[in-house]
């Protein structure tokens, strides 16, 4: 086989294209978990909390509370980093992660975040025993849930 030969060349299209597809799912799973981060937060937070584990459902303000707690996660670090960062000096490759990523996850609250309808009791006891899995979500009802909402929406939504 020479590098000009056709059988090189189908080959050579076979990896590439294999490597598109595994870049594309990795891409997708990274995606995935991205998304699902709320899921595994708010998981952790009912399941720890001895006053949460016995309720069956929670009401707008708690889940707003909830997102406000998640959103809040990052801010120790970031403030420990403001404080150890000389006058004048760049900011860190991390510090700037985690400053896009707190501006853009609390622009997505106020639009509207995608998370578990903690009113409906059937979702609340899915969650607490949820494996981790994404598949394992499209049993759960969702709702979104965004800073400026007095009530609850009507609709739920079906994870994809």
């Amino acid at each position: 086989m020479h590098i000009k030969g056709r059988k090189f060349k189908q080959l050579n299209r076979a990896t590439l294209r294999d490597k598109k597809l595994t870049d594309k799912r990795m891409k997708t799973l990274i995606q995935k978990e991205k998304d699902n981060g709320i899921v595994f937060f708010l998981q952790k937070l009912i399941n720890d909390d001895d006053d949460y584990k016995v309720q069956q459902q929670f009401d707008l303000q708690e889940i707003k509370g909830f997102i406000e707690i998640y959103l809040s996660r990052h801010d120790e670090e970031l403030e420990e980093l403001i404080s150890s960062r000389r006058p004048g000096r760049p900011l860190t490759p991390r510090h700037q992660l985690l400053e896009e990523k707190a501006k853009h996850e609390k622009h997505v609250y106020s639009t509207g975040m995608k998370v578990p309808d903690l009113t409906d009791k059937v979702t609340v006891e899915l969650l607490k025993v949820w494996n981790g899995t994404s598949g394992a979500l499209t049993t759960m009802k969702f709702i979104h849930v965004s800073e400026s909402m007095d009530q609850l929406p009507t609709k739920e939504i079906e994870m994809a």
